[in-house]
């Protein structure tokens, strides 16, 4: 299995769903998202931006109260939060694995917590935060889990640009 890893810096929110939003729109086929980071970290805020690159047009909020939150788009939005959980039974009920990767794209927001739910091939991205110059920004590591996922991250690296002041070019 092929295994990747990079990081991209965010200086704010908009910048945070930019590159969700760059990543959406270069995914072709299905996927799983496994999304790892603290709470108001900006897991959501960048399923938010994957889900603009996926041309979704429903609003996308945490689906922490309600496991799962489906949108459609160019492919099927699946978007699980795994926060609130405290076994798989749930997961079961939901009949999780017929999601992952299932005919979309599944992003799981806190997925460490039932790692072994999580398909061979898959992207994990983890999001943290980090203070610096009076400001607080986020680093979002990307580790690809196979071929398509290692494909994935490629082009949003292929793809960004930053200014010269290192923040993005939206």
């Amino acid at each position: 299995m092929q295994r990747a890893e990079a990081y991209i810096t965010t200086k704010n929110e908009e910048e945070t769903a930019m590159i969700g939003r760059i990543m959406g729109s270069v995914i072709k086929r299905p996927l799983v998202i496994a999304l790892e980071g603290e709470l108001g970290a900006g897991k959501t805020v960048f399923v938010r931006g994957a889900a603009a690159g996926l041309e979704v047009k429903s609003r996308v909020s945490s689906p922490t109260f309600v496991l799962l939150k489906v949108h459609q788009g160019r492919l099927p939005l699946y978007h699980f939060d795994f926060y609130r959980l405290s076994d798989s039974e749930s997961l079961d009920e939901l009949g999780f694995e017929e999601y992952l990767p299932g005919d979309g794209v599944a992003f799981v927001e806190w997925a460490e917590r039932f790692p072994w739910l999580l398909p061979e091939e898959y992207l994990h991205v983890k999001i943290e935060r980090f203070y610096g110059e009076g400001e607080e920004g986020r680093r979002l590591w990307f580790t690809a889990k196979g071929v398509f996922a290692k494909q994935i991250i490629d082009t949003l690296f292929d793809t960004i640009t930053w200014r010269t002041d290192g923040s993005l070019n939206l």
